[in-house]
Formats: structure tokens, sequence, C-alpha cells
């Protein structure tokens, strides 16, 4: 019998919202943290609208010691796991220390960090620069020093991907939880919103230049520009479901299906991945199409991508089949920490039985989608399937449940 796996726990860090409950009541009334860069002068730069999280003070979270070895993304990844092991019921201390492990995903790694000790290097010479630059700046870092504040030494890694691998993350983590592993921390947490970031996001040529925050972001619309970048993300505890029954542990869901494809080479013919991803997420879920009270769509907000997407969503269900929606609109797109709050947000319209809104969108008809604009939607929430791809072409899908 396949062990099965649930969310006990979760941690946010989002544009719109600090801490699960902040986050959701933002969400659920449209709510968008999207604004002008104030991390940087983006004065210079194309493209100055981004998703900050706001009122985030490390030294009121994280003991001192910490402050001068942690990026930003890091520091909002140790909170966010601080509040979801509480969200949980979880003291990690009382846990033998090998029941536990932490899997996270990253795009990107401790950018700001690395840029300020370049800086360093380059005007003032290497005997200024940290000695903590040697592991700030690196992608796995968030699951490291997440292993070490809460004392996990069960299976450790790290998914390096876009946005679909914080989906890649949690289903990693699940997979250890079915070889053994009693509790998995994961999800992702992104923040690269710095001059040298800004370049590289830059670089792929789908950030929106809109300076109208309201307008900027538009998955589905005939005005689609691209997108706006955020930082932030969500961490989540995922445990055995016997084991989280056995203390008592309220549960928000299931992760009870997973899928992941990679787009054919451009060219060649064939047809993009996504549908295959779904359709692999629902098969091993044991649901049908009909079953999927939600779909939390990818939302890249360039019109190919989002025809593609919306082909795929309407394969699946037909023509307005299943409602969609992407609250990713009120924060921007997180990257590896996209998917993990979708997921996050997904376990919270389950608990509530309310689909959030795809804030200031005019869905464009030809899409044929049921998109969820403007206001929420109550609804009966027993199933929903998340979304996220990543630049470059690889897909994933996961199929979250409620659980009686």
């Amino acid at each position: 019998m396949t062990t099965s796996v649930v969310v006990t726990g979760l941690g946010v860090a989002s544009p719109n919202g600090l801490g699960a409950r902040d986050f959701w009541a933002a969400t659920r009334a449209g709510k968008s943290g999207i604004g002008p860069v104030t991390r940087f002068d983006a004065a210079q730069y194309p493209a100055r609208l981004a998703g900050e999280v706001p009122g985030f003070a490390a030294e009121d979270h994280l003991p001192s010691r910490l402050l001068p070895q942690t990026d930003h993304m890091t520091r909002l990844a140790l909170a966010a796991t601080d509040w979801a092991l509480a969200d949980a019921g979880v003291r990690p201390d009382e846990l033998p220390e090998f029941d536990m492990g932490v899997i996270t995903a990253s795009s990107s790694g401790g950018f700001e960090f690395g840029q300020d000790e370049l800086r360093k290097l380059w005007s003032k010479g290497s005997k200024h620069v940290s000695a903590y630059q040697s592991f700030a700046w690196f992608y796995a870092v968030n699951s490291g020093q997440i292993s070490i504040r809460q004392g996990m030494k069960g299976p450790s890694g790290v998914v390096v991907s876009d946005q679909a691998g914080g989906l890649d993350a949690v289903a990693q983590a699940r997979r250890q939880i079915r070889k053994g592993t009693p509790l998995i921390v994961s999800g992702g947490v992104d923040a690269s919103i710095c001059p040298w970031g800004w370049v590289a996001q830059l670089a792929s040529g789908r950030l929106s230049t809109s300076e109208d925050a309201e307008r900027a972001y538009l998955p589905f619309d005939a005005d689609a520009r691209g997108h706006v970048p955020g930082e932030g993300g969500a961490i989540l505890v995922l445990e055995d479901a016997e084991s989280a029954r056995a203390r008592g542990a309220d549960v928000y869901g299931e992760i009870s299906g997973y899928g992941s494809t990679f787009d054919p080479r451009p060219c060649s013919g064939r047809p993009p991945g996504l549908r295959r991803a779904m359709e692999l997420a629902l098969d091993e879920a044991g649901v049908q199409p009909g079953d999927v009270d939600v779909v939390f769509a990818d939302a890249a907000a360039v019109p190919e991508l989002d025809r593609i997407e919306a082909e795929a969503i309407n394969a699946v269900f037909g023509p307005r089949g299943v409602p969609v929606t992407a609250p990713k609109t009120m924060t921007g797109r997180l990257y590896s920490g996209a998917a993990p709050l979708d997921l996050a947000a997904a376990m919270l319209a389950i608990q509530e039985g309310l689909i959030p809104p795809t804030v200031n969108v005019e869905a464009a008809a030809d899409y044929d989608l049921d998109l969820v604009t403007s206001r929420p939607r109550t609804a009966e929430v027993r199933t929903a399937l998340v979304l996220a791809r990543g630049h470059g072409g690889f897909n994933s899908a996961v199929v979250v449940r409620a659980v009686d």
C-alpha cells in the first residue's frame, strides 16, 4: 500500500502577506502586493515593478548570529519554516533528528549576498570578502540552514530550477516520506530583487515593462505583456499521514498526484508537455478530470505560453470545463517560491471552500477558460490541480485533495 503524504503546516512569506493567515486574508480579498521596486534604484532598468515582501525585519525573527551569514531569501525561508513548524504543532527538538529532512527548491540562490561580496572584492580587495560568501550564495543554502537550525538530519536536498521546481521539490519530499522518513520540510523561497538578479531576470525577455501596477501582469488577457517578478514563497510541513494522525495533527490536505515532463525540442513538430504532466498527476491521484474543482494556473502572461496552457487545460477538462485561477497576479511570479505558494493557496481554498481571484485580468474569450477574475468564488473545493512551468520547457503538476 502506498503511503499517504499530507500537509500539516504552512509558512508563507509573500508580497501580499506575512504568514499563512495574512496571506490568505489578502488573497481572498484580491489585495495585490505589486508595486515599484524599493530594494534598489531600478530607474535605469526597463522593468521597474516587483512583488516585494513588506514589513519583514529579519532581526525580529532570527538570532543576530545568523544575520551576517545569510541572504535575504534565506532569512525569509528560515522564518517561514519556523511558522510552518509552529502551524503543524511540531517541535523538532522533541523528535528523532534522523526522522526529519529538508528538501527545497531554488532558482537563483543568494544573489544579493553574492552581489555585495563581489562589490567588496573589486572595490576593496579579497580580504574584505565575507567567509560566509562560500555558502550564502549557494542554491542549497536554504535546505542547509533550515536543517542546521532545526536539527533535522534526515534526507536533505535542493531542486535547482525555475517555477516548476517548487512542485518537484515537494514531490521529492513525498518520495522520501514514502521511503520511510516521517516528516520533511519542503517548498521554496526565492528573492533576487537586486541589480545582479534583476539583470538575470531581464535576460529572459519575459518581464513586463509596464509601470501600471494594476495592468502589468495580465495572464490570459489580450493585453498580456510578460510577468512581474516577485520574492518570497512558502514552506510546507509534509508528513506520513499515519504519523500525523497518531500525533493528532490537523491536516490541510493530501499530496495525492504528481507528474512532470519536458517540452520537446523547438521546431520538432511534437506537442508541448504540459498536458501530459497534468494527465500523469491525475492518473497517479486516481481522479478523473470531472473530480477537479479548480486549477491553479502557471500563468506566464506571455501570449504564446498562455495559449499553450489554455489549450492543455481545455484538452483535459474541455472548454470552460473547470474553474481556473492565478492568484500570483497579486504577488508576481516568485520563481521556485511560486508553486509552493500556490500549493498553500490550494490548501487554504480547500479549507475555506473559496477560489481566490485572478486580479486585474479581463480574460480573453478565445482562451475558452472559466477564469475566476475580480472576486473570489465560493465553491466546495475537494480537489485542486496546481500547474507550474520552468524557463527552458519543463512542466510539473500536483494534485492536492481534501482529507476527511
